[in-house]
């Protein structure tokens, strides 16, 4: 009966010590402030809706169709969630490996592998296994290539949040943009 006993109490207890925070929807959660982009004034292709930035005064956004990928008036295309399955079609892949600006697709849970790749389609390709809000491609020469991800501050989302990885993407772009980034 003791051991029983024992056995109920250490349960108890660990139940007690469990790792797992149910968050009170009262409580505050503090976020970190975050950086906003400063830098040079960036213009930015876009396929979709133009997104709820910080920066609205250094970011010009153009609409773009999907047929006017390969356009070097920009320093990065943007490619709204609602456009990835048509941009990961085949006949693209060749602009995204041949361009030399950046792109940048916005909410993509598959990475950039179903863009660049004309035998993987979009909804074949395997989702990543992190919280990854943005994901960016680059193809520097005809062998290399450069990559970004951008998740969300505790892969929480919500305005800030996101805000705060446009204003991180900016910088990338214009990292890009003035030779920086490698």
């Amino acid at each position: 009966m003791k051991k029983i006993l024992l056995l109920i109490a250490i349960v108890l207890i660990l139940a007690g010590c469990s790792s797992k925070h149910t968050p009170d929807p009262n409580e505050k959660i503090e976020s970190p402030e975050f950086k906003s982009y400063n830098g040079d004034q960036l213009r930015i292709g876009l396929i979709g809706e133009p997104p709820t930035i910080k920066e609205k005064n250094l970011i010009k956004f153009t609409s773009l169709e999907l047929n006017q990928l390969d356009s070097s008036k920009y320093d990065a295309i943007f490619i709204m969630k609602e456009y990835l399955e048509q941009a990961a079609e085949d006949k693209y892949a060749n602009v995204y490996r041949s361009t030399s600006i950046p792109f940048f697709f916005i909410q993509s849970k598959k990475s950039f592998i179903p863009f660049i790749t004309k035998e993987i389609s979009y909804r074949d390709a395997d989702e990543f296994k992190d919280q990854t809000y943005a994901t960016g491609f680059l193809q520097q020469n005809k062998e290399e290539y450069q990559s970004w991800g951008y998740g969300l501050y505790n892969d929480t989302v919500s305005e800030i949040n996101i805000k705060d990885v446009y204003s991180r993407i900016f910088s990338t772009i214009e990292s890009i943009k003035n030779g920086k980034e490698k």
